[in-house]
């Protein structure tokens, strides 16, 4: 299963590479982060979540079969939508850092929004 997608512009999108770099910019955002117990639990469950979808589609790309990465697409929406959660519980607990998390919140959502495509196209 190809990863790349082509636009209008024939533009081509790498997932695989486009969720490693989402994984990446919450590490350095979880490091940034003022050190209590509360990010620290929040911040945990955001680091997990998202850095999943990235490895997760990278199990999909690697599928041995249809159903397979069907399976593992629909793990990388539910890990989004979870990202998608802990982004707002972390933007309630650092409403100094409101901003970056939508921001987070957003690109999880456009995930999830890719990720129910590709389940609909391969249904």
């Amino acid at each position: 299963m190809p990863n790349k997608a082509s636009s209008p512009k024939s533009k081509k999108y790498d997932l695989l590479e486009r969720t490693a770099e989402f994984g990446e910019k919450i590490i350095d955002f979880v490091d940034s982060l003022e050190k209590n117990d509360k990010n620290r639990i929040l911040s945990n469950q955001l680091l997990r979540s998202a850095t999943s979808i990235g490895a997760n589609y990278a199990e999909a790309d690697a599928a041995e079969s249809k159903r397979d990465f069907q399976h593992k697409v629909a793990i990388c929406r539910k890990e989004s939508k979870e990202s998608m959660h802990w982004a707002r519980m972390l933007a309630k607990a650092n409403t100094n850092r409101r901003k970056e998390c939508v921001s987070i919140w957003k690109e999880a959502q456009e995930y999830v929004f890719i990720f129910s495509a590709i389940i609909c196209i391969g249904s």
